[in-house]
């Protein structure tokens, strides 16, 4: 057993409501021994946590988050840096990269990753970034003025909106990567060609949280305004999760077919959606509950008869991976429908454990959508298939072992 090094893992924010997937991941390495800090690049914007996140142990440090806004922390970092060789080695790269992309966010990076190198919790001997864009500069550029290793995973959006440029450059100068998809693997490992080392792993779930579901699913199927089938959706309100879609497709339903829609989470368009659902004429059947703790969310899927994610490509490129949410629906039974993109096809196969329509095409999500309202028992089958495929491929202990397996390797052969 190789001797294990304490890894700074870098994020963008910490805690975040919506990164639920990567929480569960630093609270499995430190079960799995692994002796953590956290460095996030910005502070925690929601007002609740999850649980997990009070379990995690892990130390975090909190960069700058503007330098202006910490000019002698800045200044300090810069001084203590500077005499190492290494950081004239990150400056030239920042300059590099700035010549590509004249942005503030450049010079930010590299403020940030040299109080990152200056305040580096002790002991730390491994850089870990999660997310390809941002926090992946910010760590390259200190293992740079450290010479410190460093690793990445990668998700969704930080691959698909990033330049290739870019995502080449730090594919081919970090150790490894990991994403958790096969359509970002195979992206990400066209780009880095052979000297990158890419390697695929989905997020799974630690099911032990999630347990059960021991009831038994309704017999709704819209027929009873006094019962409606009830339908919930968990994510954030932007335009990736194509709930501008979604509504349309709901509004179109039959009028005697009776539902209600819960969405969980916040957001930036969540007035916009709530305004377009008026506009619809379907307000009185929609529930906005905002953000809710993971015990509130399991409690929601499992009082719902389906779950629905209209995921689609923004015109900038943005798109989710394989939402987690689908997957934490999936655990408990519950019928998931959602859309062709990204992995989410690599976990729902239509008709066989789902239900997928194409993109931006609220008719046939509405045809989807009606079909499962009026029928139960399809209901139930492809939920208990969809569990039975999340139970057997996509527990977290497989992506947990196969992290500690990659680090380990590399504590191996690098003394």
């Amino acid at each position: 057993m190789p001797e294990r090094r304490r890894i700074a893992i870098v994020l963008k924010g910490y805690p975040r409501l919506s990164e639920t997937f990567i929480a569960q991941e630093i609270l499995g390495l430190e079960r799995a021994g692994l002796d953590l800090a956290l460095v996030a690049l910005r502070r925690p914007t929601d007002t609740k946590r999850h649980p997990v996140h009070d379990e995690i142990r892990a130390p975090v440090l909190y960069l700058p988050e503007y330098l202006h806004e910490e000019p002698l922390r800045v200044a300090k970092a810069t001084l203590k840096a500077l005499p190492r060789p290494g950081f004239w080695k990150a400056l030239a790269a920042t300059a590099r990269d700035f010549a590509r992309d004249p942005t503030r966010n450049r010079i930010r990076r590299f403020g940030q990753a040299s109080v990152l190198a200056a305040e580096l919790p002790g002991g730390t001997g491994w850089l870990h970034a999660h997310f390809i864009h941002t926090p992946a500069s910010a760590t390259a550029y200190a293992s740079m003025i450290t010479g410190i290793p460093w690793t990445c995973s990668a998700h969704a959006k930080d691959i698909w909106t990033s330049p290739d440029w870019e995502l080449a450059g730090k594919l081919t100068t970090n150790r490894w990567t990991v994403t958790c998809t096969h359509t970002g693997y195979e992206h990400l490992r066209a780009l880095g060609g052979a000297e990158a080392h890419v390697h695929l792993s989905y997020h799974g779930l630690d099911l032990a949280r999630f347990g059960h579901f021991e009831g038994t699913r309704s017999d709704r199927d819209g027929s009873d305004p006094a019962d409606p089938v009830r339908i919930v959706s968990v994510g954030r309100a932007v335009p990736k999760k194509g709930y501008d879609i979604l509504l349309r497709a709901l509004s179109s339903l039959p009028a005697g077919l009776h539902w209600r829609f819960e969405h969980i989470g916040d957001g930036d368009i969540i007035k916009t959606l709530k305004a377009q659902a008026g506009e619809l004429g379907i307000a009185d059947r929609i529930d906005w509950r905002g953000a809710m703790d993971q015990k509130d969310v399991l409690a929601t899927y499992r009082a719902s008869d389906l779950f629905a994610l209209a995921c689609r490509i923004t015109p900038d490129g943005d798109r989710d991976g394989l939402p987690n949410v689908i997957v934490e629906a999936c655990s408990q039974g519950l019928v998931c429908v959602s859309t062709t993109i990204s992995g989410v096809p690599e976990l729902l196969t239509d008709g066989v454990n789902g239900r997928l329509a194409p993109p931006e095409d609220p008719a046939a999500l509405a045809a989807v959508l009606e079909r499962l309202i009026r029928d139960p028992a399809e209901r139930r089958a492809l939920g208990a298939a969809a569990e039975t495929r999340v139970r057997s491929d996509f527990d977290f202990h497989t992506s947990i072992r196969q992290l500690v397996s990659l680090f380990e390797a590399e504590w191996e052969t690098r003394p």
